[in-house]
């Protein structure tokens, strides 16, 4: 393969494409994770109100772990399926603050199976600072304000009393802050790619 020096034209050219199909992947990129975990985390929670509801039984809190254990393999599967031609410094940028994220809330979950803690307020608190820093990355409206609001839901989950009545409400919470922007985002990206 033979190197040839580029013209100042071909360079920009090369330069705006690369930023174009960017963000135009990463848009796409960052609405599939948004809507898989989203919707993982209220089907969860349903499950494990339902169940405590039920039951009584505190160890249903369990199934909170079948986020990671069904949300990751799909990821993975998306992620083969679907492969990255280039990974950026967003990219990266963006993988590392939803690896903390991710660290942090189940350290948090496994944590206040020993001692009792706030965990809802732990988990939206969390997972609203990792929205909101996505969205401020990668520069879309609609993740910064569903972030900041998650944000605002994880205080008002101390005024909800009863810990099964926090599932629904941390279910809701995620349906605002992953789910819609998710949808928005894919929607978005879709109409982006026929304009291209």
């Amino acid at each position: 393969m033979e190197d040839r020096q580029l013209s100042e034209k071909e360079s920009l050219e090369l330069i705006s494409r690369m930023i174009r199909n960017t963000q135009t992947r990463l848009v796409k990129k960052s609405g599939i994770p948004f809507l898989v975990f989203g919707y993982l985390t209220v089907i969860v929670a349903i499950a494990v109100w339902f169940a405590l509801e039920r039951t009584g039984n505190y160890q249903w809190h369990f199934l909170w772990y079948a986020i990671l254990v069904i949300g990751y393999p799909i990821m993975a599967i998306f992620n083969k399926k679907y492969p990255r031609e280039v990974y950026t410094y967003v990219d990266r940028v963006i993988s590392y603050i939803w690896i903390t994220c991710g660290v942090v809330g189940a350290g948090a979950t496994t944590l206040s199976f020993v001692i009792r803690m706030p965990i809802f307020f732990i988990i939206l608190l969390v997972m609203g600072m990792g929205t909101a820093l996505t969205g401020l990355v990668i520069r879309f409206k609609y993740v910064i304000i569903s972030g900041y609001f998650a944000i605002i839901l994880a205080f008002g989950s101390f005024f909800i009393p009863a810990d099964t009545m926090q599932m629904l409400y941390a279910g809701i919470a995620f349906v605002l802050m992953m789910i819609i922007p998710g949808h928005i985002m894919n929607y978005k990206a879709g109409k982006q790619c026929l304009e291209n």
